[in-house]
């Protein structure tokens, strides 16, 4: 009896690992589609000569963007996104572009240019608005400086305020223009990145730490960074 108990118990385990296996694998694919959304709105923004000017890109220490940001999810008229943040590497954010790390933005007043969906773009222009996203938690507007980001020919001569740490765009119907997301909080989502690194980790351990490498998901996102822009040393 006693070794008949034993494999039913041994069985009964394997099903559950299997289980759990299956779950964490359906999670992570969820996080990697978002990953590669994300690469797909960069490369069509990329791609387009009146969208976003590389000279901006090139002056941007990070990078986030917003896939399909959603009006009405985040309370009554709110707004709720989920995305990634991308940095270049080195102390001073100046190098290649590194792993990711996955972002959520939360707010109210957002004025929708179609008055639905619409992906969200965020140049981070300073090494100290960069290291306050890694600490988790901003209030746009109040922990970072924030302006809507110019574009078309304007954009190639802009000079950017000395007081905006972060520009702000936003992707509707193939429309690309500035909008200003002041008074939203960008925050870690700390939860995507363990189903896709399968590991807990800070967005800071990620970026700054370069405790993991580039997952696959990300690949095309990172390559398009670093052949349109690369180090800035």
């Amino acid at each position: 009896m006693t070794v008949k108990f034993k494999g039913i118990a041994k069985k009964i385990t394997s099903s559950l690992t299997l289980l759990l296996l299956s779950f964490s694998l359906a999670f992570a694919a969820e996080e990697q589609d978002r990953m590669k959304h994300a690469g797909d709105v960069m490369k069509e923004i990329l791609d387009n000569p009146h969208s976003l000017p590389l000279a901006l890109l090139d002056k941007a220490q990070c990078l986030v963007v917003l896939p399909s940001v959603r009006k009405g999810a985040f309370g009554v008229g709110g707004t709720y996104g989920r995305g990634v943040l991308v940095c270049r590497n080195g102390p001073r954010f100046t190098g290649p572009w590194g792993s990711p790390a996955f972002y959520a933005l939360e707010g109210h007043g957002v004025k929708f240019p179609g008055g639905h969906d619409t992906d969200f773009i965020l140049l981070v222009l300073s090494p100290k608005a960069a290291r306050s996203l890694l600490s988790g938690k901003v209030k746009i507007g109040s922990d970072v400086s924030d302006a809507s980001g110019p574009n078309g020919p304007v954009a190639e001569n802009f000079s950017v305020p000395a007081d905006a740490e972060i520009l702000s765009y936003t992707r509707d119907n193939g429309s690309f223009a500035g909008i200003s997301l002041h008074g939203c909080t960008l925050r870690s989502d700390t939860n995507a990145d363990q189903k896709l690194y399968r590991k807990k980790l800070t967005a800071k351990e990620i970026i700054e730490g370069h405790k993991v490498e580039v997952p696959s998901s990300a690949r095309q996102l990172i390559a398009l960074l670093n052949s349109k822009s690369p180090s800035m040393n």
